[in-house]
Order: C-alpha cells, then sequence, then structure tokens
C-alpha cells in the first residue's frame, strides 16, 4: 500500500476544548491553528444497523478507507455500494489500526455498547478524530477514561447523540440557564423502551454461523456461547453487551436537562424495577438521582422511567402525554419536551419566556467533520460533553443491578440509596460493584486504555 504524505499522516489537533456551554449561550470561535485536511478518510468499524447511516454519512463526508465489522453478510451487503467498494475489510478492529492506522484520519464506531470504549480508545491514541455511538461506553470508567484520552490527544471527538443539533433543543437548554423557569427542583425523563425481550436468562448455545466472526463479536467480554438473541440486534438487554433502556435512550431523551442544568455533580442514586436475573435488564424501572447544588442552581432530583412506567400526567398540566418526553420543573414554571430528541418544547406553569442567543448547528454529524476540519468542537465533544452525560446515565445502571432479582409474588424492588463519590467513581462504603464500574478486559483488550 501507497505510503500517505508526511502531510496527510500528521494529524491536525483542535485549538481548544469548548464545552457545549459554548453551543448553548453562543460564543467566539476558537482561532484555528491547523490547516484543513482536504479530504477526510475514515475507518467504520461496525456498519450494520445504526452503523449502516454512520458510515453513510462518513461516506457523504470523505473517503471510506476500511469497514470492520464481525458479520460477513454486513460487510457484503456494504460492498454493494460504489463508495465502500474500494475498503479494505476488517473483523478485527485492532488489526485494522495495525494495517491502515497511516492511511486514515478518522474513526466511527458503532458497534455493541461492551465495544464502544475499547475501539473509541484505541483510535484517539492512534490520534485519530472519533466519532462514536451512544452511549459512549458500556461503564462509567471507560467514559472517564474517553474524556481523559480525547483531552490528552486533542482529537476531534464526538458522541452519536442525535437531537443534540437540533435548533429547538439547544433553545430550551439556554432557556432553563436564563432563568425562565426559575430554579430547577425535579427532572422527569420517560422512555418506550425497552423494544428487545429482556428478563429472560440466557439463551441456549448455538453452532457459530459461517458468517459470523464470534470471537471478535464478545470482544473484551468473558467468552460465552453464540445465539442469534444476542446479534443482530437484541444485545441491548444482555447486561454482557449492552446498557438497556436508559443506556439505549437517555443520551438523546436527557440531554435537554442535562445541558440546561448542568447533571454533572450526582451524589446519590436508587431504583425500583421489576427485578432482573443477572443476564439481563428488567422489564422495566424508576430510577431516581440526586444532584448537589452548583453555583447556578440548588439541588435537585432526576427521574427516570422506562418499560411503560411515566411521569404523574398532572404534571404535564394537559398536555398529550408521550411515549417518550422529558419535563424540568422550577420554581416559576416548567418546560415540557415531548419527543426523545428535545427539537419541540412547550413552557408551562406560567413561565415567562425570554429570546436567547443559540448557534444553529450545521447537522450533526457534520459538527464532527468541520472540528476534524479546524472548526470548534463538536457540542457532544467527549472531554466536556459526552463523557460526564455517560456517566451520569451508567449510574443509573449500578441502581438497577443493585435492586435485584424479583422474589415470587413480588411485583417491584428496590434498590439501597447509593451515595456515589464522583470524583473516585466509586458507591461510597461498599466495593460490591466495583467490577461494574471498571469493565472486564479478556486478554489481548487489557493495554488498550
Amino acid at each position: 500500500m501507497k505510503r500517505p504524505s508526511k502531510a496527510r499522516r500528521q494529524f491536525l489537533k483542535t485549538s481548544a476544548a469548548v464545552s457545549a456551554g459554548y453551543w448553548v449561550a453562543g460564543g467566539v470561535s476558537p482561532k484555528e491553528s491547523r490547516s484543513a485536511i482536504e479530504e477526510v478518510r475514515f475507518a467504520c468499524v461496525g456498519v450494520g444497523g445504526k452503523g449502516q447511516s454512520d458510515s453513510d454519512d462518513a461516506a457523504r463526508a470523505g473517503k471510506i478507507v476500511a469497514i470492520c465489522d464481525i458479520d460477513d453478510s454486513t460487510i457484503a451487503k456494504r460492498k454493494e455500494d460504489d463508495k465502500f467498494k474500494d475498503a479494505k475489510v476488517f473483523h478485527d478492529f485492532r488489526k485494522l489500526f495495525d494495517e491502515v492506522g497511516n492511511s486514515i484520519d478518522a474513526v466511527t464506531v458503532s458497534t455493541p455498547d461492551h465495544l464502544h470504549g475499547f475501539v473509541a480508545a484505541m483510535a484517539m491514541k492512534n490520534k485519530k478524530a472519533c466519532f462514536c455511538q451512544k452511549p459512549l461506553t458500556k461503564t462509567i470508567w471507560e467514559a472517564r477514561r474517553l474524556a481523559e484520552i480525547a483531552k490528552e490527544t486533542g482529537v476531534a471527538t464526538q458522541m452519536g447523540n442525535q437531537g443534540s443539533e437540533k435548533t429547538g433543543l439547544r433553545e430550551a437548554a439556554a432557556k432553563i440557564k436564563a432563568g425562565v423557569i426559575g430554579n430547577v427542583k425535579e427532572v422527569h425523563v420517560w422512555t418506550n423502551r425497552p423494544v428487545w425481550p429482556q428478563g429472560i436468562p440466557r439463551p441456549k448455545g448455538e453452532p457459530v454461523p459461517a458468517n459470523i466472526h464470534w470471537d471478535e463479536y464478545i470482544g473484551p467480554e468473558k467468552m460465552r456461547d453464540y445465539s442469534p438473541a444476542y446479534h443482530p440486534f437484541k444485545w441491548r438487554g444482555f447486561w454482557a453487551f449492552g446498557t438497556g433502556a436508559l443506556g439505549d435512550m437517555a443520551c438523546h431523551t436527557l440531554n435537554m436537562p442535562f445541558a440546561g442544568c448542568n447533571l454533572v455533580n450526582p451524589t446519590a442514586v436508587k431504583a425500583r424495577t421489576s427485578g432482573h436475573n443477572s443476564e439481563t435488564f428488567p422489564a422495566n424501572s424508576l430510577i431516581e438521582f440526586d444532584f448537589g447544588a452548583t453555583d447556578k442552581r440548588p439541588p435537585l432530583k432526576v427521574f427516570w422511567y422506562d418499560g411503560g412506567r411515566k411521569v404523574d400526567p398532572a404534571l404535564l398540566e394537559g398536555q398529550k402525554m408521550r411515549d417518550s418526553g422529558s419535563l424540568v420543573i422550577g420554581d416559576k414554571g416548567k418546560i415540557f419536551s415531548p419527543d426523545d430528541y428535545g427539537a419541540e418544547y412547550y413552557l408551562l406553569g406560567g413561565a415567562t419566556d425570554k429570546e436567547v442567543d443559540v448557534e444553529k448547528s450545521p447537522g450533526h454529524f457534520r459538527e464532527w467533520v468541520q472540528a476534524i476540519k479546524g472548526g470548534k468542537p463538536a457540542w457532544s465533544n467527549f472531554a466536556d460533553y459526552a463523557g460526564k452525560l455517560t456517566e451520569v446515565i451508567l449510574l443509573g445502571n449500578l441502581a438497577v443491578w443493585a435492586a435485584g432479582e424479583a422474589k415470587e409474588g413480588v411485583q417491584e424492588v428496590e434498590s439501597p440509596l447509593l451515595e456515589w463519590d464522583q470524583a473516585a467513581l466509586k458507591v461510597k462504603g461498599t466495593d460490591q460493584f466495583d467490577w461494574m464500574i471498571k469493565p472486564n478486559m479478556r486478554e489481548g483488550y487489557e493495554n488498550i486504555f
């Protein structure tokens, strides 16, 4: 393979890290300290499911040099598209970086959750820009570590929590910060997930189909037998591979309240659920987070509902209950968004509207591409936003696990209140959850971070 020129090999760093506060409140773009890359060369890890649209976005924005997937059938479908026909094929992302690392500028990561952090860490350590699907990682430690690596390397990053680019979401978050609803007391967020099986036992193992590279699918996790219950879609409900309803959708539906209320300092969490069997997430859950006071707001509570649980309709003041949504309650009014992405919002409860200045996005994926080429960091960049949002979300799954299994005749189980040490990434007073906070690392993956 022809070695690229020195100019193309040089990965160009962003000049400054700018938090999502820039996007919410407006600001002055940092000076560019790098020359623009004329054509971004992408590697796409995971090209089926959400990876199909992510790799399509990459193909529209530049050149696809390599694709990586554990399913030969998925790869074959991608190769039918002219934009992917010349891409080199891999099944193991580690080999991709070894063989074509010098030929790429950026990586998209669209795998099951348990691989997110490992692929993203390797990409950034190889000085590649990284776009990673939500949630950023499967464990809290990984999210913290990816944010650190992003800051250390200065590469352009973005989590795939589409909705961040919506003007409505940015306006609603800015209005919360501007005091339109006063001091926030409570946040309620609900979803129509799960839409996959949960509360089921481990499936019986079956022979691995010829098109599936099972060892590469398992990645850093402990080996188990193949089952079609895991691939291609239903892995989200399994503790080994996914992060349940909370991990799947909170990066979208909690996004607006997270930005508006600066929800970066959780102090405690507890959960009520239908119970789980240690294999899959429960059929439904209600998770309660406590957040400490900041210099901008008093302490508040956040409530997450899934599996059919929803906020009390009376709190919506006549607004139609939707399958998913968020409600932010202040002492002077409320903001209600009736979907997952925050694009639409309503002021309730006597809130007095104010005009706010927000910068319109060029598009979610385009934000990242522009950052690669020297523009401001994307709203949901790892270091300033996505890592912190993911930490909060995954904390809820500790409480879901702690609630445990429902006994016969019991409809609901409740976890103890888990007090959280944000700095140390630890549940205070116990080490029983440490294995959930930091990931398993099977041999061959232990040195990636």
